[in-house]
């Protein structure tokens, strides 16, 4: 039983429905769903509205907070983080310090795959955000910081930023990471990828920068073919230390 008060996703005919279980009542175009009946289902079970329609229940993943959550602001791609995941080797052995929390999505992929995670926002009313979707999100495993994470202490297999960076940054994720751990910096324009690889080929054992692109392909009766839309999101710099 998924029980009151937890995030759900309701799929069917068309329509995705992100609602909390055991809260009332629910209208859509398809009809009005109980929740509270939800709240008594298993993921997987169905829920008929009053007008007949069919809805799945699932229990979201991380990606789906990604679509459905509330946003502070345009937060990383599942694409970038996946790069990020997977050029650090982030793994459940890892306690990973994030910077530039937004609407916390970042933070619950990691949270998904680390042992730990600690992550920074400058602004409270985005830190207060993101913590209501972490703990939706049923992740104990991260806490969310306001404040400068300049004045983060203690040490790190990964440290990951997504926000505007100086050299001050660099050198204080060098300063925090265990040997071999990490530094990962998502950078959108080419001049701040320039500050992290300047400030990072100095005191890390090696550096790596790529740029984030995907080629989503469309089909059609004429053919396949990549599709038109812009494919570039941004730059990503790894550093071991």
């Amino acid at each position: 039983m998924i029980g009151p008060g937890k995030r759900v996703l309701l799929v069917g005919e068309g329509r995705t429905f992100f609602v909390r279980s055991g809260t009332g009542m629910f209208s859509t175009d398809r009809g009005v769903i109980d929740l509270d009946a939800v709240g008594m289902a298993s993921a997987g079970d169905t829920i008929e509205s009053h007008t007949g329609h069919l809805f799945r229940v699932l229990i979201p993943r991380a990606p789906d907070y990604f679509e459905h959550a509330k946003r502070t602001g345009a937060p990383m791609l599942p694409r970038d983080i996946g790069l990020v995941i997977a050029l650090t080797g982030m793994n459940r052995n890892d306690v990973v310090l994030d910077a530039g929390t937004g609407s916390g999505i970042s933070a619950i992929f990691f949270g998904g795959v680390a042992k730990k995670v600690v992550t920074y926002e400058t602004r409270e009313d985005f830190a207060r955000v993101a913590a209501e979707n972490i703990r939706e999100a049923g992740l104990a495993n991260v806490e969310v910081i306001p404040g400068d994470v300049l004045a983060a202490e203690d040490l790190f297999d990964i440290v990951h930023y997504d926000m505007t960076i100086g050299p001050e940054h660099v050198r204080h994720a060098h300063s925090l990471l265990r040997p071999g751990g990490y530094l990962a910096c998502y950078t959108p324009f080419i001049e701040h990828l320039c500050i992290v690889l300047e400030t990072a080929e100095g005191l890390f054992s090696s550096v790596r920068a790529v740029e984030c692109i995907e080629r989503e392909m469309t089909r059609s009766k004429r053919g396949t073919r990549p599709s038109t839309r812009v494919g570039h999101s941004g730059y990503l710099t790894i550093a071991r230390k």
